[in-house]
């Protein structure tokens, strides 16, 4: 029925709906936002995981912290699972959520903020003061049209924060990472204060290009936050910064480039070291991200991975050429579908050759299909695997929890099972608006039980 609305009405008329919801949340709720100071957190991965670290920090810091993310709702503490499968809610869910934090005492607010949200209005009437872009990859395309139209929408929210005006007092700051190869779109955006973030790619050379090329000018003030020394371990990560050390039980690259997201974020608004260490420190996990549920005699790990990038990333971590990995002579098996029937088609196969490349064993499954018939997704998915010199095994099993428990019982001591795709998420989405309550980690704590 949607759908077919959305053929026959013209676009103008649905951006027009969707603008004029947002400013009638806004009004209704009184612009809470003003109120704060809010900061914005986009890009294709790692979003969630940078709130969490920003949340963590300024409640380190001392001030009463609300956040908003696919994983969960936080306001001074108190936290909610986010139980509608939707990264940005709805423009009166914002509004609504902001105004509670505010009646709450919140100073701070963190939000996730996706293409998505974005292309329906739902970052306008919020009073932005910060945003942070964390790297893009394709994801949405077939939603958006291209890549470059992707990457558009999220280009608008940094357009928005710069044609708004500052509250007093709280400086305008934008945040991006320097090593991911559009950082520079980002930063070419109006803001009071500019700070790039990276490991491999960031540095003095690179910031007198940046300065060449005009995407900013040499007045503004801009900042690097960049580790003299840093090492990925399968114990977590260590780095130094500004003479610094830094430390966190946290996996992999992916989660430094976070953490470095969250330093830059909140050392822009004055933050001291202490506090930002404290934070850090104080995430021992980040609820379905690289979260184990078992270390022993196998590993078994979630995580939500479900785009191509995010999913090399996952392997990568837990096997990795450098002699840093997890796995030596053991086995990743690797239990994954592709999240969102009826979209994204174009990544089934991609996932596949990646999963091809790092797993040993393969189980696909049932990862919120929708109306889509699920069993024709696998088969896509595992076209991917076509190639000869691709070594895996490889089951089809669409109960998700019958392919949870068949790798379970595949393992041997020393193996990881990683299960990629739905993280914290609490429902299956299925045919007809169905919703199956569902929660990874406790599947895998009751199968393990049994067995």
């Amino acid at each position: 029925m949607f759908s077919f609305l959305r053929k026959i009405i013209p676009p103008s008329f649905i951006r027009g709906y969707h603008y004029i919801l947002a400013v009638i949340a806004a009004w209704v709720y009184n612009s809470p936002s003003e109120y704060m100071t809010v900061i914005g957190v986009t890009g294709t991965n790692g979003k969630s995981s940078v709130v969490e670290l920003v949340r963590a920090i300024f409640e380190s810091a001392g001030f009463n912290t609300a956040s908003l993310s696919s994983i969960r709702t936080v306001i001074n503490g108190k936290e909610e699972m986010n139980m509608q499968k939707m990264t940005m809610p709805g423009r009166f869910a914002l509004q609504r959520f902001l105004k509670r934090a505010h009646g709450q005492g919140v100073t701070h607010a963190v939000l996730e903020a996706t293409s998505e949200g974005i292309r329906q209005f739902r970052h306008r009437g919020i009073a932005w003061d910060g945003l942070v872009f964390t790297n893009l990859a394709p994801e949405h395309i077939e939603s958006h049209g291209s890549f470059e139209k992707y990457k558009a929408e999220k280009e608008k929210l940094f357009q928005y924060l710069s044609s708004t005006s500052s509250k007093t007092r709280i400086p305008k700051i934008i945040v991006v990472n320097g090593d991911d190869p559009h950082g520079r779109d980002f930063l070419s955006y109006k803001a009071d204060k500019k700070w790039i973030y990276g490991i491999h790619n960031v540095h003095a050379n690179q910031m007198a290009s940046l300065l060449h090329e005009g995407v900013f000018e040499e007045t503004e003030d801009v900042t690097l936050i960049v580790p003299s020394f840093h090492e990925v371990t399968p114990q977590g990560i260590r780095f130094v910064v500004e003479g610094i050390e830094i430390s966190s039980s946290l996996l992999g690259e992916m989660n430094m480039y976070n953490i470095l997201a969250a330093i830059a974020a909140t050392r822009a608004y004055g933050i001291e070291w202490k506090a930002i260490g404290q934070g850090i420190e104080k995430i021992k996990i980040i609820p379905g991200r690289l979260e184990y549920v078992q270390r022993e005699p196998f590993a078994v790990i979630v995580d939500y991975a479900h785009t191509p990038d995010a999913l090399r990333k996952v392997y990568e971590t837990l096997r990795n050429a450098n002699n840093k990995s997890q796995i030596t002579n053991n086995r990743l098996i690797c239990v994954f579908g592709a999240a969102g029937g009826g979209r994204d088609t174009w990544k089934r196969p991609e996932l596949g050759k990646i999963a091809g490349e790092f797993c040993d064993a393969v189980i696909l499954t049932n990862e919120d299909p929708y109306d889509e018939d699920p069993t024709a997704i696998l088969d896509e998915i595992a076209v991917g695997f076509s190639n000869d010199k691709l070594q895996i095994t490889n089951y089809k099993i669409l109960d998700r929890a019958e392919a949870i428990r068949q790798a379970i019982k595949d393992a041997r001591s020393g193996d990881i099972v990683i299960l990629t795709g739905k993280g914290s998420e609490q429902w299956i989405a299925g045919k007809d608006g169905t919703m199956i309550p569902w929660d990874e980690r406790e599947v895998v704590k009751d199968i393990l039980r049994q067995l």
